[in-house]
């Protein structure tokens, strides 16, 4: 840890320039993670990062997953966000092979992240609220 005038910044986090309190990590899952909704498998993969971050709360770890890597029928929604440390985010609903929606805002990505979460491109994050993760030895 180093310290920058009165904020302690954690070594390997990316840290928000405009608020160094707001800091994130990605580390690599070295473990199998499995997104499952009501028994079934909407992504599999042994390639997702974990991201951790500190704001204004301790925010519960996320998983981005690659989208080669999410097997679920998930479309677009236009809602969008911005954040300090990752940049917009898109939003998805999970649907059917009808394209109706099964679940509303199940899980989110950053298309073209800042360039400091540059890891974070196109990965796919779900809602814990939504799903159940498993992981698993490789």
């Amino acid at each position: 840890m180093t310290q920058t005038s009165d904020v302690t910044m954690v070594a390997s986090a990316i840290h928000n320039p405009a608020e160094p309190r707001h800091f994130m990590r990605l580390k690599p899952v070295e473990r199998r993670v499995r997104v499952l909704r009501d028994g079934a498998v909407l992504a599999e993969t042994a390639n997702a990062l974990r991201v951790m971050e500190v704001g204004k709360d301790i925010y519960d770890p996320v998983f981005y997953l690659p989208p080669e890597d999410v097997t679920a029928r998930l479309a677009k929604v236009t809602r969008s966000t911005h954040c300090p440390l990752k940049g917009d985010a898109s939003y998805y609903d999970l649907v059917d092979a009808e394209g109706q929606v099964l679940v509303s805002d199940i899980a989110w990505s950053y298309a073209d992240p800042l360039e400091f979460a540059a890891d974070l491109s196109g990965r796919i994050a779900f809602y814990a609220n939504h799903v159940t993760f498993e992981e698993a030895p490789l």
